[in-house]
């Protein structure tokens, strides 16, 4: 399919509403005319979290006034696309249905094809709507709920190399927020506190170096990170400001540390298959630490690999890479019907064993 087409993406996966329009001509770079996202940062703050129940509301409410707000910035009526693009899972099961419904609704109306989309595949084709990356690429999908290294081979071909067996990084960074009484979300407050601690002063772990392989797990540092900080409080009776800004730059380099050991074995085993040009790619909200985002870039140029990171508003969640990701697949003669179900569990890479455990809605991770 060689002509230009037009899609409509719906993102609602987890606490982002999006919408956004992508238009791609084979052969030219992608233009994004439209993209929305309505955050939810304030209706979760109180809880220290996100509240699926809130979420699934909020997204009900905003996912029709996000579709009408990125089409009327688009300067397109419903009827100038080509099909519509959903994300149908992984993800909080009331949002990724308010998005399929309406989705349903659109397509039913309008007669547009429609596409279901694994937002992990949004998250891992970005490179290639944001610098046309050829297949294959290395990508390291690092978020508040995901952390995984892919080899993405084609558009639904993705081998999984390893990933965390407990909570993503960006979990660990709420968490560690959370404990030292710093506001949601979690990575960017961290960060910012990180920035004027001293790393050195304590000695947490770097959870399965020891091991082979490129598996991470992060919530035996979270926990270490609480028993520093009541150690402190036993000691002192609270903690200083300074005690706070060395916990978090502790804790900081000590992910940083994780991330980009594992990233060396992951690029060691992806350079096995001698790609023209080899690029590690990353997207996720933790790709916008700054410090992770050193290491990881040193790493590379080390290695003679290419370092991509998409513009912080397509590394978190949106609909932008929700389009294109639909596009791609609808190149490949993927359409859906209206039995498309929204998934709250759907690894990319369908042969590789559970890393968190499996049960009847199928595999985690």
């Amino acid at each position: 399919m060689t002509r230009a087409l037009t899609f409509l993406g719906i993102e609602s996966s987890c606490d982002d509403t999006a919408a956004a329009v992508v238009r791609h001509r084979p052969g030219a770079a992608p233009d994004i005319l439209s993209s929305v996202v309505e955050g939810q940062t304030a209706l979760h703050a109180a809880f220290g979290g996100v509240v699926p129940e809130i979420a699934a509301r909020a997204h009900a409410e905003r996912l029709d006034l996000c579709v009408e707000a990125a089409l009327e910035k688009a300067g397109l009526r419903l009827t100038d696309l080509d099909g519509i693009a959903v994300t149908a899972g992984p993800g909080l099961i009331g949002g990724v249905l308010s998005g399929v419904m309406l989705a349903k609704g659109l397509s039913a109306a309008s007669g547009l094809p429609m596409v279901g989309v694994n937002h992990l595949a949004g998250h891992a084709l970005t490179p290639r709507l944001t610098d046309g990356v050829a297949f294959p690429y290395l990508m390291l999908l690092v978020s508040g709920g995901h952390c995984q290294f892919l080899i993405a081979k084609g558009v639904e071909d993705y081998q999984r190399l390893g990933g965390t067996i407990d909570d993503a990084p960006g979990e660990a960074f709420d968490k560690t927020a959370k404990l030292l009484a710093l506001p949601q979300p979690g990575g960017p407050s961290v960060q910012a506190e990180a920035t004027l601690g001293d790393a050195r002063r304590f000695a947490f772990p770097r959870p399965l170096l020891d091991r082979a392989g490129c598996d991470m797990s992060f919530s035996g540092l979270k926990t270490a990170l609480l028993r520093a900080r009541d150690a402190l409080v036993a000691e002192k009776g609270g903690i200083t400001l300074q005690d706070r800004r060395d916990l978090c730059a502790g804790f900081q380099a000590a992910v940083a540390d994780v991330l980009a050991e594992k990233s060396r074995r992951a690029l060691e085993t992806y350079l096995t298959l001698a790609p023209e040009q080899p690029v590690l790619a990353v997207a996720g909200g933790v790709a916008a630490n700054t410090a992770i985002r050193a290491r990881l870039t040193a790493l590379c140029a080390q290695m003679g690999v290419q370092f991509l990171a998409p513009p912080l508003s397509l590394c978190t969640d949106n609909a932008a890479m929700i389009a294109w990701a639909g596009m791609e697949r609808f190149r490949t003669g993927a359409r859906d019907d209206f039995t498309l179900a929204a998934r709250p569990r759907w690894p990319l890479d369908q042969t590789a064993a559970p890393m968190i455990g499996s049960g009847k809605k199928g595999a985690k991770a």
